[in-house]
């Protein structure tokens, strides 16, 4: 038998109503605050990614699903979506329409990473990106849409961590203080920080290694490094969140795992979901819409993991889904009516009426068991003495009142006792 491949997850009907209700209020609160969607193609030119993720990050050097098509162009599934959505701004001219764009997507992402608890190789997000402005009330905005989305799941185990990381040149200095501090604790570093200590040290900050977080106890702090600018837009955004009242803490360890950040930096966690306990991130960006090719634009955004969020939500018992239910399941009493009651689910459904009937000859007594599991709201009984003289019998599943209507004017006598 032929199973799907490892790391990636069937969303079976069962699943579809938590699936639903999260997309539903993702795009209610973006348009709360003005977003529009975009959606890009699941994959890119891999030069994209490289560029814009950067060489040394544990995406671009270990997870992208990358491969040659027949002209021998490189392409990768694409792994997060900022790099994407940028593409498409510069390319389609975006910010020659309107100086601020604020978008926000659904889709899919591909990494091949270890299996866990709510992390997949295909998994989903949800994100926003807005294109054009550099003020911190704008890094606040994100942090709001996704703290408010996530309260609104009814989600309680949530810490919204802040950090600033500066801007590249004070950055840089940073770098040099912090590998002057680990320079004679290298070899007491896990196996990957002591590669980071070369390629990307700030990942240091960020490994769950006990040893390494140990040693970096002492460590200097990125905030202490920042320049002027960047230490008063860090404190316009802390006012911004004071504003809405909404709680946070500062993780001077956060520095996110991609190239392009730049000042803001946040993280919304969870401990209802194990060791994955981010449920979303992101920052600003203000470097790479130039690093793309575009005018030196600035950027802020973040992702959501859907995966992560549905798991957060089934521990913490956050789902209060209606029932699935049906508006009429046909009941045929003989079996040569199966063309007339397939005729009247029509006329039922173009009314916006959910309707089920029986297509495989049941016993009336199978179709009312079907009936039932489909907890549907009235059963429509088509056939005998009724039939000939023009009516069906009506039930109302849920008080078991029973009524006749016409099936001349089916539609119409349905609809007015609805409004009854």
């Amino acid at each position: 038998m032929i199973k799907a491949i490892t790391g990636v997850k069937d969303a079976l009907p069962s699943d579809i109503s938590k699936w639903r209700m999260i997309e539903e209020t993702v795009r209610n609160y973006f348009n709360l605050f003005n977003y529009k969607e975009i959606r890009t193609p699941i994959f890119e030119e891999t030069a994209l990614f490289k560029r814009g993720i950067g060489e040394e990050t544990d995406i671009v050097g270990k997870e992208m699903y990358t491969f040659l098509d027949r002209s021998k162009t490189s392409l990768t599934l694409k792994p997060e979506m900022t790099a994407s959505v940028v593409r498409a701004f510069i390319e389609h001219s975006l910010g020659s329409i309107q100086p601020l764009n604020k978008l926000f997507y659904i889709s899919p992402m591909f990494r091949q990473e270890k299996p866990q608890a709510g992390r997949y190789r295909q998994f989903h997000q949800f994100g926003a990106e807005a294109l054009g402005c550099s003020s911190p009330f704008l890094d606040a905005e994100m942090i709001q849409i996704a703290y408010d989305i996530l309260t609104n799941f009814g989600l309680k185990n949530l810490t919204v961590k802040i950090n600033s990381i500066g801007v590249p040149e004070s950055r840089e200095a940073y770098k040099t203080k912090l590998k002057e501090y680990l320079a004679d604790k290298t070899e007491q570093l896990s196996e990957e920080s002591q590669k980071r200590f070369e390629t990307n040290i700030l990942r240091i900050l960020d490994s769950k290694d006990e040893r390494d977080q140990k040693l970096l106890e002492g460590a200097p702090i990125i905030l202490d490094y920042l320049d002027e600018k960047s230490k008063d837009d860090f404190e316009l955004v802390k006012q911004a969140l004071a504003l809405t009242g909404l709680p946070y803490e500062i993780d001077p360890k956060l520095v996110r795992g991609l190239d392009y950040y730049t000042n803001t930096t946040f993280e919304i966690v969870s401990n209802s979901v194990g060791s994955q306990s981010a449920l979303c991130g992101g920052g600003r960006y203000d470097l790479l819409i130039g690093l793309l090719g575009g005018k030196p634009t600035p950027g802020v955004g973040f992702a959501a993991g859907i995966e992560r969020i549905i798991l957060a939500c089934e521990n913490e018992g956050c789902f209060n889904l209606p029932e699935d239910s049906i508006d009429f399941y046909i009941v045929r009493l003989d079996k040569e009516l199966t063309g007339k009651a397939y005729e009247y689910a029509a006329q039922l459904r173009r009314s916006n009426y959910v309707v089920e009937l029986d297509y495989s000859e049941k016993s009336v007594k199978a179709q009312m068991r079907e009936a039932n599991k489909c907890n549907c709201k009235y059963a429509l009984f088509v056939g005998g003495e009724e039939f000939k003289e023009g009516k069906a019998g009506l039930k109302n599943m849920q008080n078991g009142e029973q009524q006749l209507v016409s099936l001349e004017n089916l539609v119409s006598e349905i609809k007015t006792l609805s409004e009854k």
